[in-house]
């Protein structure tokens, strides 16, 4: 492959331009000086909680159209066997936004959290809170070594570069301004960004639907021409697998702090609802090109292209075919638009997941656990060193491990399980307590392991109904294969079991002592005596064991709304946040 002088060129005009965006939203934030947030770490965790509808919706779509994203839609598209009836990413994770907007924006904004892990802290303790961020920090950091990966193969494919230079670039560019100007940095690159993928992915799709070795994808939707109709089926075997994958996406969608990370950086609570819904249809109309490419690389004919005789599955390489039709269907200087979509969306991930990893750390962990007594100015350079630690991690997982997608499923699936259950307990049901929360932990944690992962070779011990051995046949090597595919849904189980626990233990610990069966002394964690857990909620604390950790930003909160745009979408009443406060969401007795 030919080193492409204008390739390069075009991936370093978009790299100044996105680091300008964001160190001149920086300098932007730090001018202005307005908003409800007046310390400097909130201010780079959340903004000034004053991101209006643009630039909110525009970083809230972001939370998920990343590289992984559009490339595994594609992928799915494409894939014989699977087609867009398995390609649910699109319509998981706008309906995922659509839930987190009507049932968890409002009450998260309204107490004026500044990361998820807060109201785990608040009612659990920070020790708890120190277990749900260690499966809410691999979700972050695997995420972005996946997708810093991706983008060093993508940059492989249609530009000659070196892969490990082109990751370890992005991934500093990304850091730096990231570093800079914290959230308002990540959420003004996330226009140019989203803006970049839209244009350069719709430039793409005409010149490859018009190449002659495509044919018409209206017909291989439903016939097989060079191989199985794009659509998809789900055959009856797998109705539960695809069940248990969608709810996964749309209800593990939810508890990620880069979701929100958005949703507290919002004007008032209705801001935030509001933004969840425009992201939902901006998922979807994002996923259009992506699906239109994965169906004109079903509907190729590749003996024709000068990608070679083989085609992309035969040659293991359908997790790349996006870049591969950009490359191998459309002329040079429309494939280079199309690659810089693509490192605009890798771009967009990296930098929302480091900070929101960055965030949690720097707050839940080091602030409220260790250091409760850290000056504002602390708090920010143990945030600046977090970022750039975390971004050296992903860059470096990127490079050297094999198996970072592998890892990335785990951790999401693990987000689903284990935080979910614990984010619906925390905000909706009264009367949990740590006890009910370590139980839920615990039958998440064992049931999800025990179901195992084959992108991690990792075998079962619980072979749930409807298990099959399958085999894997590698193309090119010859190699086959054989790992157990669960058809069970079980991901789904597991997450309702660890609900349930989470409530049956807090209730049966609650009774407990509360009835005298058990005497108070035996209380360990400090958590259930009433008198105690009442006094909690009303001086609105993050409790340790015997530390009381004074909140003010839990206060309700004054809201922000600068703009008549407000009134279209919500009367008065709404716009007070309903007389929302803390004690409304949890009153122990």
């Amino acid at each position: 492959m030919a080193f492409h002088t204008e390739g390069l060129v075009a991936i370093v005009i978009f790299y100044v331009l996105i680091l300008f965006v964001g160190i001149w939203a920086a300098w932007k934030n730090k001018r202005s000086g307005t908003g409800e947030v007046t310390d400097r770490s909130e201010s780079i965790m959340v903004g000034g909680r004053d991101i209006g509808l643009f630039v909110g919706g525009f970083t809230m779509t972001a939370t998920w159209v990343g590289g992984g994203y559009i490339n595994g839609t594609a992928e799915y598209v494409y894939l014989p066997g699977y087609g867009l009836a398995w390609a649910q990413a699109p319509f998981g994770y706008a309906l995922s936004l659509v839930l987190g907007g009507l049932f968890f924006a409002k009450p998260m904004r309204s107490r004026g959290y500044v990361t998820m892990l807060d109201p785990f802290q608040q009612l659990y303790g920070k020790r708890m809170g120190g277990l749900l961020f260690i499966p809410a920090l691999m979700g972050e950091i695997f995420w972005s070594a996946a997708i810093l990966s991706a983008l060093g193969a993508t940059l492989s494919v249609i530009v000659d570069i070196n892969i490990t230079m082109s990751v370890v670039i992005s991934a500093l560019i990304a850091v730096f301004y990231t570093l800079v100007g914290g959230l308002y940095s990540v959420a003004y690159t996330d226009v140019v960004q989203l803006f970049c993928i839209f244009l350069g992915l719709w430039m793409s799709v005409p010149f490859a639907l018009s190449n002659p070795a495509v044919s018409d994808i209206g017909v291989s939707a439903r016939e097989a021409v060079y191989q199985a109709a794009w659509l998809g089926q789900i055959g009856p075997d797998d109705a539960w697998l695809w069940v248990d994958n969608f709810c996964l996406l749309m209800l593990g969608g939810i508890p990620w702090q880069v979701y929100f990370q958005r949703v507290l950086s919002a004007s008032s609570a209705t801001y935030a609802q509001v933004l969840s819904f425009l992201a939902a249809f901006g998922c979807l109309l994002m996923a259009v090109p992506s699906v239109l490419i994965g169906a004109i690389g079903a509907s190729t004919d590749w003996n024709q292209t000068s990608y070679g005789a083989l085609s992309p599955k035969e040659k293991d390489e359908s997790d790349m075919i996006l870049p591969i039709v950009l490359q191998h269907l459309c002329p040079p200087y429309i494939s280079f638009f199309g690659l810089g979509a693509v490192s605009a969306a890798v771009m967009s991930s990296a930098d929302s997941s480091i900070l929101s990893a960055s965030s949690m750390f720097s707050r839940n962990i080091y602030q409220l656990a260790f250091r409760q007594s850290a000056s504002d100015q602390e708090i920010v350079w143990v945030m600046r060193l977090t970022i750039f630690v975390f971004g050296a991690l992903a860059t470096a997982m990127a490079l050297l491990t094999g198996t970072v997608y592998g890892l990335w499923y785990l951790s999401s699936d693990l987000v689903y399980v284990i935080i979910f259950p614990q984010l619906l307990s925390v905000l909706f049901v009264k009367g949990t307590n740590t006890y009910g929360s370590v139980a839920g932990y615990i039958f998440g944690l064992f049931l999800r392991i025990g179901g195992g992962e084959p992108y991690l070779k990792l075998p079962p011990f619980i072979y749930y109904p409807g298990w099959v051995t399958q085999e894997e046949i590698h193309h090119l090597s010859g190699d086959v294969e054989y790992f157990v595919q669960q058809r069970f849904p079980f991901k789904s189980v597991s997450m309702a079991a660890s609900f349930l626990a989470n409530v049956f233990f807090s209730y049966l610990t609650k009774y407990i002592f509360e009835s005298g069966m058990l005497s108070h002394k035996w209380d360990i964690l400090d958590t259930v005596v009433s008198k105690h857990s009442k006094e909690i909620m009303d001086k609105t604390t993050l409790v340790g064991n015997h530390d009381n950790i004074i909140l003010s930003e839990m206060a309700p909160v004054k809201q922000a709304l600068g703009s008549s745009l407000a009134g279209t979408f919500a009367n008065a009443e709404v716009l007070s946040d309903d007389g929302i406060t803390p004690e409304s969401f949890h009153d122990e007795n």
